[in-house]
């Protein structure tokens, strides 16, 4: 077996090893710089009155966690908006970054903010590329925003994202059925806690914001 190398060819055995194993390690070098780095799970909930938004603090690549204590919530207007965010970490600050901008654009509409960044997360050639999911919350409303377009109102006044989600929503809605003497914070506390006992791309480093009304 001959390999060329440079010009040259050999079957010098340790050279093809060699090359070999370049080979291997920056192909899978290229594959880890390819893997995007995701965050899991959101809750916000509105509850007597209150409403309480917050995330573990997972962020993983690929299989492996490569940070246990992201921050995936920000707090807008001086606390009266709270968003959090699941998915890819720097495809969602850009979106978050865009959402300030559109509020910033509407008197802090919160809801036609949402739609606005919405179409635009849909229709422009950029931003359509864009892997994450947010949750924004004021002391009114809260609302789930996709890039498919979709700003959705759910039901229960409970809105879950991330690999967690289920569990937490799952969670959430048991306890607003069956303990509504519960505040909004520790629903979501729960909500959360219990994800983490389940999902594996979930963890209990747990950041909690409540809105300002």
């Amino acid at each position: 077996m001959y390999v060329y190398w440079r010009g040259t060819a050999t079957q010098d055995v340790w050279s093809i090893f060699l090359i070999d194993t370049l080979f291997f390690n920056f192909k899978h070098i290229y594959i880890i710089l390819m893997e995007k780095i995701k965050s899991t799970t959101v809750v916000a909930i509105r509850h007597n009155g209150e409403v309480v938004i917050g995330a573990d603090g997972q962020a993983t690549l690929g299989n492996t966690i490569a940070k246990s204590a992201v921050k995936k919530l920000r707090v807008l207007q001086g606390g009266k908006i709270v968003t959090g965010f699941a998915g890819s970490t720097a495809d969602a600050f850009t979106l978050l970054e865009k959402f300030e901008e559109k509020l910033d654009s509407f008197g802090n509409n919160m809801k036609r903010a949402a739609v606005e960044l919405a179409k635009e997360w849909r229709t422009d050639r950029m931003l359509s590329k864009l892997e994450a999911m947010m949750i924004v919350a004021d002391a009114e409303d809260i609302l789930i925003i996709s890039g498919n377009g979709d700003v959705i109102e759910p039901d229960m006044e409970i809105a879950t994202i991330g690999s967690g989600s289920m569990f937490a929503q799952s969670a959430a809605r048991a306890m607003k059925k069956f303990a509504p003497h519960l505040t909004a914070e520790e629903m979501v506390r729960e909500s959360l806690l219990i994800a983490a006992d389940v999902c594996i791309y979930t963890n209990h480093n747990l950041v909690i914001e409540k809105v300002i009304k």
